[in-house]
């Protein structure tokens, strides 16, 4: 039986979501293992569900009167 991960199956790998990505305020962000290449990930990548943002929800349309009526 397959477990289900917390945001679904099919997340593609980045370095922001590993668990060794150290988001730096003043600098650039850093690999705890000094891979400096952002753009494809390591071998030692670990998904860190803890790390993802949620989206902004769209907004909300305006609705009338007119767009109810049969």
């Amino acid at each position: 039986m397959s477990l289900k991960k917390l945001f679904g199956n099919n997340i593609a790998p980045d370095c922001e979501y590993c668990r060794y990505y150290i988001k730096n305020a003043g600098s650039n962000p850093v690999c705890r293992y000094g891979s400096s290449s952002f753009e494809q990930t390591c071998k030692r990548y670990v998904y860190d569900p803890l790390k993802r943002e949620p989206k902004n929800l769209p907004a909300i349309p305006k609705y009338t009167a007119d767009d109810f009526k049969l």
